[in-house]
């Protein structure tokens, strides 16, 4: 993937997550984006109190990956790293 393709998709993850940041705030959490892809696989960091949250699964997946997925229709799929 071309650096300015992938430059242009790490904003719109972005303006995802910020979509959401709110909602994770809220539960003393937060979510920092790490990286995008070659193969359109956004990673991630849990912090707060949603990282080690017995619930923190079902965030990621629930919540999180099918609002960045909505936003940008090429990501695959949104992993956490601890």
């Amino acid at each position: 993937m071309a650096e300015e393709e992938k430059s242009e998709l790490y904003k719109e993850v972005e303006i995802a997550l910020n979509e959401i940041r709110p909602y994770l705030q809220a539960d003393g959490g937060d979510i920092e984006l790490l990286d995008v892809s070659d193969d359109f696989i956004v990673t991630v960091r849990l912090q707060g109190s949603c990282y080690g949250c017995p619930m923190s699964l079902q965030t990621l997946k629930g919540g999180v990956e099918v609002a960045v997925k909505r936003a940008v229709p090429q990501i695959v799929e949104v992993v956490a790293v601890g």
